[in-house]
């Protein structure tokens, strides 16, 4: 049976349920060699928690944090996007080490989506889907935005880390 993931937005919680989940993504670690393609997840988390552009999500299965990632609007550009604003930008997106290997990066990413497009609903901003950059040394990380629905839409060489593949997945409906 597929496990089902669960997004909690951080800004949405009461201080003492953010403190736990903070916690929580304090002992999340990254695989070997994927400190290449993503930052410290605590570290990333308290920056979109600071950020009124980015909107900080845990993600959850089977009762525990398992990944953390951002939603932020008006700055596609930084996956090699053409404007800031058509689309959310998906970033930091990981999944804890220890929970890698079960699809739910995945889940998550398409559950992702789906969340940007309920904002997008209740902010009324317009965008028209997600977008996202991956490195090219990279290839779970592509195959599992892949499996979510995100198909490649370009090369961007502004990554710190070397090529990276944009991906986009446009909202349904």
């Amino acid at each position: 049976m597929r496990e089902t993931v669960w997004l909690i937005p951080l800004k949405d919680l009461d201080d003492d349920a953010r403190a736990i989940k903070l916690g929580d993504v304090a002992v999340m670690e990254l695989a070997a060699g994927q400190e290449d393609f993503v930052g410290d997840p605590f570290a990333m988390m308290l920056m979109g928690l600071e950020d009124e552009s980015r909107v900080p999500y845990v993600i959850e299965a089977d009762g525990a944090a398992v990944g953390v990632f951002t939603l932020q609007t008006g700055a596609a550009t930084l996956a090699g996007w053409p404007d800031d604003d058509s689309a959310w930008l998906l970033r930091g997106f990981l999944i804890d080490q220890g929970h890698q290997g079960r699809g739910l990066g995945s889940q998550a990413a398409a559950a992702a989506a789906r969340e940007a497009h309920k904002l997008t609903a209740r902010l009324g901003s317009g965008q028209a889907g997600v977008v996202l950059s991956v490195n090219e040394r990279n290839p779970a990380a592509r195959s599992a935005y892949e499996k979510a629905g995100f198909a490649e839409s370009g090369r961007y060489l502004g990554g710190s880390t070397g090529p990276q593949l944009t991906m986009y997945r446009e909202f349904a409906g």
